[in-house]
């Protein structure tokens, strides 16, 4: 039997497979009050992975991950560091909007651990298929989603860690603390230093693969 991993067009469907299934997932409440899945997009052989706490507002509305004003932060990171958002795979750890109202608008809410536990399941079928090289946690949440209840995002961010699945991930904040920083520069900057390190680290796991 060969060890070669499976070609983009078979990731490809088996990710279109995933999805489809997740789009009808009634596992917690959350699916009630959101207008749908947002399952995880981008390329199925993707080296670099990033995952974020949850969809949010425009997320919800579009079925798209990282479209709204955090994705556009995360957006210009990426393309200061010249990788092409096309070329990574985007995704969160709960699959649902979670959200409460104020007024016509709909406020962000913070999943709760039962959320992101029962929406595990979706993710480690992702990662399974498109097993990247580096896994970004774009947050606390995702960080101790991934990472364990004990991790820290301030004692740790931005660096290169070892954990129970292939490759190495690393954890840094959600693009969305940028907009809320006193400062933007500095916390833009920040932001783009860790994500450097991880660009770094996929560009090195891909030489030596050659």
């Amino acid at each position: 039997m060969s060890d070669r991993p499976p070609s983009k067009s078979t990731r490809a469907l088996r990710l279109h497979a995933v999805a489809d299934q997740a789009s009808f997932c009634t596992r917690c409440e959350l699916h009630e009050h959101a207008t749908q899945t947002v399952f995880g997009a981008g390329r199925a052989t993707a080296r670099l992975m990033f995952v974020g706490e949850q969809p949010g507002d425009k997320e919800d509305r579009t079925g798209e991950p990282f479209v709204g004003p955090a994705g556009t932060i995360l957006d210009r990171a990426l393309e200061q560091l010249g990788i092409e958002r096309r070329s990574v795979y985007l995704t969160n750890v709960v699959k649902h909007f979670r959200w409460e109202a104020s007024g016509k608008r709909r406020i962000h809410k913070t999943p709760g651990v039962e959320h992101v536990r029962v929406c595990l399941p979706w993710f480690d079928q992702e990662l399974a298929i498109v097993r990247p090289e580096v896994v970004v946690c774009l947050g606390a949440i995702a960080a101790r989603a991934l990472l364990g209840p004990s991790f820290r995002l301030t004692a740790q961010r931005g660096r290169l860690v070892q954990w129970d699945r292939p490759g190495r991930v690393l954890a840094t904040v959600h693009p969305a603390s940028v907009l809320r920083s006193d400062d933007r520069g500095a916390a833009f900057t920040a932001f783009l230093d860790d994500l450097a390190v991880a660009a770094d680290a996929t560009r090195v796991a891909a030489a030596t693969r050659r």
